[in-house]
Parts: C-alpha cells; structure tokens; sequence
C-alpha cells in the first residue's frame, strides 16, 4: 500500500514541485487549490505518469469551512494520510511599505497564511492522533510547514507576508512540541527566493541581486529544490529531527562579513 500525502495549494509552484516529488516517490496524493478541476487536467495526468493515485479537491483554506472536507476527501479516497503539508498561502495583493499597507491587505494574508493553516493544522492533528489509534504500530505521520525565509528577514514593502511566516514557524514549533508525545514528528521548511508565478513580478529585481552576490549560491530557488527536500523528509530520512526548521534558500541568510 502507498503512502498517501496531502498537498495544500498544490497545483502550482512550490506545491506542485512538492507533488512531483512525492509522485515520484509512490505516494498518493490529494492537492488542493482554488481552481476547478476542468483547469488542470494537464496538472492531474503530469502528476499521474508517475504511476501514482491523484485526486484534487477544489477547497480555499481560508475558508474553514473546507478542512473538514480536504481531511475528508483524503480519508474517503485512500484511507489514511501519512504526510501533510501546509504549503498554500497568499502574497500581498498590493506590494505596499508597512508605513502604507492597510488593514485590509494585512487580515487578507495573515488570515490565509497564518490563522487558517494554525486550525487545519489543529484538524490534522487529531486526525492523526485518531489515526494512530487504528492503523498499523508503524504508522508514524508527519505535518510539514511550509514557512519562508521571511520569517526572519525584513521585508519592509510586504511587512504582513513577513509576519504571517514569522507566526506559522512557531505554529510549527507549537505543533512540534504537542504532537511529540504521540510520536508525530513536525518540520518546517523555510525557503528563500524561489522562482514561481508568486515571484513573478520582481523577477528582474531578483534576478540583478543574485548577480550582485544576494546569495553563495548565485541562482533562483526551483520548485524541484523544495521538493527535494520535503520527499527526503516524508521518506523517513530524519526521524530524529521534530521541530527542526530545513532552510532552503541558497545561502541567502547565511551571515557575511
């Protein structure tokens, strides 16, 4: 039997990077996102090449009213959830300096990426926990945060992205520490600039810092790269590792003279 992970916002960018690996892993997969279904039917057969099971449920996490339904479609579907990562998030509509943002745009992301994802997670969580009480001694579930690098670097023209990661890293610590005693183990994934359709609008901005030295490694994050990282630990390859935050980001925070 496959493992089964469940992927939010994983249609596109970092998730389907995420969904790529783990496809290629053999794990079965759920992704969620925005889109209807009729738009990613090229998404869904990439993904089912590798052999694997896709499903896709139409739910916006900040609506949480739809996380009884994602726990629900995976559970329905495969009947377990081994890995579930919290990707999907939102970037300001509006890049605007914090001496300037709004209200409106501040609830907008922190409500997305912060607030929704604490609860889904609160919901996996003790789907977990009742899991573990049915399925194989083996089973070892993981919840996996995808945060940012701008949970801890400024930056001053999205101040309410900044804060959104900076509470969902210790969302993950908070989750860490109360799942440990049931032996579910807790990650995050910090990473830095990764080239996606997010990113799309300061590209040449970007692109002109990595040629100036922004990072020891002078390129664009990929998807891949984050994919890579979160198949190594959805496979079991850092059992000894709760809590522990996985930066993926080139070298950009690495602290220079």
């Amino acid at each position: 039997m496959n493992k089964v992970a469940v992927i939010t916002g994983g249609s596109r960018g970092i998730g389907f990077g995420i969904a790529v690996a783990l496809a290629k892993k053999n794990f079965d997969i759920l992704i969620t996102g925005r889109k209807d279904i009729s738009e990613l039917n090229e998404v869904i057969k990439e993904l089912e090449n590798f052999g694997t099971k896709i499903k896709y449920l139409a739910a916006d996490i900040s609506d949480f009213n739809t996380h009884d339904d994602i726990v629900k479609k995976a559970l329905d579907e495969f009947g377990r959830i081994d890995v579930f990562v919290n990707n999907a998030g939102v970037a300001p509509k509006t890049r605007l300096d914090i001496l300037e943002t709004t209200p409106e745009s501040y609830d907008y992301v922190v409500d997305t990426n912060l607030k929704s994802v604490f609860f889904l997670s609160q919901k996996v969580a003790n789907t977990f926990i009742d899991l573990k009480s049915k399925l194989e001694e083996s089973y070892s579930p993981q919840l996996i945060f995808i945060t940012s690098i701008s949970a801890t670097v400024a930056s001053v023209s999205r101040g309410e992205y900044c804060v959104s990661k900076a509470g969902l890293a210790m969302t993950s610590q908070l989750f860490a520490t109360r799942l440990a005693e049931h032996n579910i183990n807790v990650y995050e994934i910090r990473p830095g600039v990764i080239k996606t359709d997010m990113t799309g609008t300061v590209a040449e901005k970007y692109d002109k810092l990595f040629s100036e030295g922004l990072s020891l490694q002078p390129r664009w994050g990929s998807p891949e790269d984050i994919g890579k990282a979160v198949s190594a630990l959805a496979e079991g390859a850092f059992p000894y590792s709760t809590g522990s935050v996985f930066v993926i980001d080139g070298g950009i925070t690495v602290a220079r003279l």
